[in-house]
């Protein structure tokens, strides 16, 4: 995964303390893209190997600044979802055909619903993460006079 910074070697020194985890409140959130990143996906029960692109997207919320991890399938099983990401980026109007141009993702900016994920990990401990659950398209995101970025 594409992230800042660079690969540590086995005897460099660090000096950073961990930063704290920020679990946002489920709800409508402005979000940045800050990087895809192509991928493939192995295969699962509900989907055949295919490629995958793996955005990063940035939430300035009140509760702090939040980077978000989102796979897009790249399989006509998915194409809804594939349709939803690039209309809510502004690249897709409804109803039209859209040839996906990856180059313009990074640094667009659209609104997604972010919920929260309840799950258990391998040691037993029970955990919640923030999911995307939805893009909303260009023309839903039209906020109120006096509207500013962050959570609606």
């Amino acid at each position: 995964m594409a992230t800042d910074g660079r690969e540590l070697a086995w005897d460099d020194t660090i000096e950073r303390e961990g930063g704290d985890f920020i679990l946002l409140p489920a709800g409508d959130y402005e979000f940045t893209v800050e990087t895809f990143e192509r991928a493939r996906h192995a295969g699962s029960e509900k989907l055949p190997p295919c490629n995958k692109a793996v955005v990063t997207l940035i939430i300035n919320a009140p509760e702090g600044k939040v980077k978000l991890e989102n796979n897009l399938f790249l399989h006509t099983t998915t194409e809804g979802l594939l349709s939803a990401f690039f209309g809510s980026i502004g690249q897709k109007k409804h109803g039209e055909r859209l040839q996906m141009n990856w180059s313009k993702v990074p640094g667009s900016t659209g609104k997604c619903k972010v919920g929260i994920r309840n799950w258990t990990g391998k040691d037993g401990v029970e955990r919640q993460s923030n999911e995307i659950l939805r893009f909303y398209p260009r023309e839903e995101q039209q906020g109120p006079k006096g509207y500013t970025a962050g959570r609606f």
